[in-house]
């Protein structure tokens, strides 16, 4: 049966190398029950990242030409395009930009805004392609999503305000605190994170919490005369 267009979308996912962009699609693919397995982006486990369908891109672990699939999502059925990030192949991400909906910056938790995510964001800007922020690899040593955030501000110029809240970082991370749902969801149920396990905020961080949604509600209602009349009457 043919999907309805209202419920079709097409996301790209673009980032600058190595900040586990791919890797992020990877797992997109298998949480969407897509694919079975989640496969390694360097080819190490013999199969490599489902989207890297070039011998050279397994070989090097890098995506050198678009790819997209599609994946179904309470009832949307979104189109998933993962271009390259290396400098080199920038005309192939300007080609995919041309169609997308939305996009999905990919930053990294140690690095933060690096030459192709400016190169990047200045291309969704060129092609009008709203996008939010995904800061990845905060598993790492030397994580600090904070300081992206300030990145973000300083060095691209945007209205960057957090979704979500780390529970921990580095070696600590457990998961995340939603702003939006102001719970806590973990991912140590089932194998492979596929289970979410929901919870009350830690008591440690509810008052970041408060204070980091106050940011989120500020920013919106700037754009929402209707969030804006509702948070001054309550």
């Amino acid at each position: 049966m043919a999907t309805e267009l209202s419920k079709m979308r097409n996301i790209g996912i673009s980032a600058h190398i190595d900040s586990g962009k791919t890797t992020l699609s990877e797992r997109i693919l298998y949480y969407c029950n897509r694919i079975h397995a989640i496969h390694e982006v360097h080819g190490k486990d013999g199969v490599g990242a489902t989207m890297d369908s070039m011998e050279l891109e397994r070989e090097r672990g890098i995506t050198i030409a678009s790819a997209a699939t599609s994946v179904n999502w309470k009832g949307y059925e979104i189109n998933v395009i993962d271009t390259p990030g290396h400098v080199d192949f920038t005309i192939e991400v300007e080609r995919s930009l041309r169609v997308l909906d939305g996009a999905i910056l990919v930053l990294c938790s140690v690095g933060g805004v690096q030459s192709q995510s400016i190169t990047v964001d200045r291309q969704m800007d060129r092609y009008k392609v709203p996008r939010i922020a995904f800061i990845n690899k905060c598993d790492r040593v030397g994580a600090n999503p904070y300081r992206v955030v300030g990145q973000m501000r300083e060095k691209l110029h945007l209205n960057a305000v957090l979704v979500e809240l780390p529970i921990g970082l580095e070696d600590k991370l457990q998961g995340v605190v939603d702003l939006v749902e102001m719970k806590a969801y973990y991912f140590d149920a089932g194998e492979d994170g596929i289970e979410l396990r929901v919870a009350e905020i830690p008591a440690d961080l509810v008052d970041e919490a408060n204070k980091k949604r106050e940011e989120l509600l500020d920013t919106i209602s700037m754009n929402s005369e209707e969030l804006m009349e509702a948070m001054l009457m309550e």
